[in-house]
C-alpha cells in the first residue's frame, strides 16, 4: 500500500474507497482530504509525522489523521500506511449483567482503546478478566477459555497475534518481563472485538436468556391463572 504527499497534495492507492468509522456519525463512510500541508514546508521542516484534514462524506464533519513519514525524497514524502486517528470512535458496550467490578475495569478498558492508549488497553483487559475469574469455578474458566479459541478461529486469527492475544488475556503477571506483549493497532482492534465477544458470552447472553425465560414464564403462569406461592 503506497501513500505519499507531493506539490499537488496526498496521494493514496486507496483515494476512491478510503474509508473509516467516523467518531462523529459512527457511520462507516468515505473520507477526503480538505487540508494538506505545504510540500514546500515539509520538506523544509521534516517533521517526524504528518497531519491531515479529511472530511467525512456522511456527516461532512473534519477527521483528524496522522501520517509517520517514512522517507523525504525531493519529489515526494513518503508516508506510512498506517495512519493514526486522533479522534476514535467511542467503543460501546451493554454493561447490564456484568458483575461491578468487572464492569468497572473494562469500562476504563474501553476508555484507554478509545484514546489510543493500546498498552494500557491490554493491561486493563488482562485486569478485567482477572477480576471475572475471581468469583469462577476452575470449570468456569477453562469454559472462557475454549471461548476465546473458539472467537479467534471464527475471526480466522492465527499465529503470533493469537498468541499475543492469548498471552494478554490469560497471561500470567508472574511470567518473565515481559509477560504482556507490546500492543500495536492490529493487535488491539483484534483485541477489543475478542473481550466482548468473551464478556458477552460469558455474562451479557446468559443474563438475556435468563431475564427473557423469567418474562415469559410470568406471562404464561398469569395467562393459566397459577402464580407460585410467595
Amino acid at each position: 500500500m503506497s501513500v505519499y504527499l507531493d506539490r499537488q497534495g496526498i496521494h493514496h492507492d486507496r483515494d476512491a474507497t478510503l474509508a473509516l468509522n467516523c467518531p462523529h456519525c459512527q457511520v462507516l463512510a468515505q473520507i477526503t482530504p480538505i487540508a494538506v500541508p505545504s510540500f514546500d514546508e515539509l520538506q523544509q521542516h521534516r517533521p517526524r509525522a504528518v497531519g491531515i484534514v479529511y472530511r467525512c462524506a456522511a456527516c461532512n464533519s473534519a477527521i483528524f489523521l496522522r501520517y509517520p513519514v517514512r522517507a523525504f525524497g525531493e519529489s515526494r514524502i513518503e508516508l506510512s500506511a498506517q495512519a493514526e486517528e486522533l479522534e476514535r470512535l467511542e467503543e460501546r458496550f451493554s454493561y447490564t449483567h456484568l458483575p461491578d467490578d468487572v464492569a468497572l475495569l473494562f469500562r476504563e478498558a474501553l476508555g484507554c482503546y478509545t484514546h489510543g492508549h493500546l498498552n494500557a488497553f491490554a493491561s486493563m483487559c488482562r485486569r478485567t478478566i482477572r477480576a471475572a475469574q475471581q468469583s469462577m469455578s476452575e470449570g468456569q474458566k477453562q469454559s472462557m477459555s475454549e471461548q476465546l479459541l473458539e472467537g479467534l478461529r471464527i475471526a480466522d486469527i492465527g499465529g503470533t497475534l493469537a498468541g499475543d492475544v492469548r498471552r494478554v488475556v490469560f497471561g500470567s503477571d508472574a511470567d518473565a518481563y515481559p509477560n504482556l506483549p507490546y500492543a500495536d493497532n492490529a493487535m488491539a482492534g483484534a483485541l477489543v472485538e475478542l473481550m466482548k465477544d468473551l464478556l458477552y458470552q460469558t455474562y451479557v447472553r446468559p443474563g438475556r436468556l435468563r431475564q427473557s425465560l423469567q418474562i415469559r414464564r410470568f406471562f404464561s403462569e398469569e395467562r393459566s391463572g397459577s402464580f407460585p406461592p410467595p
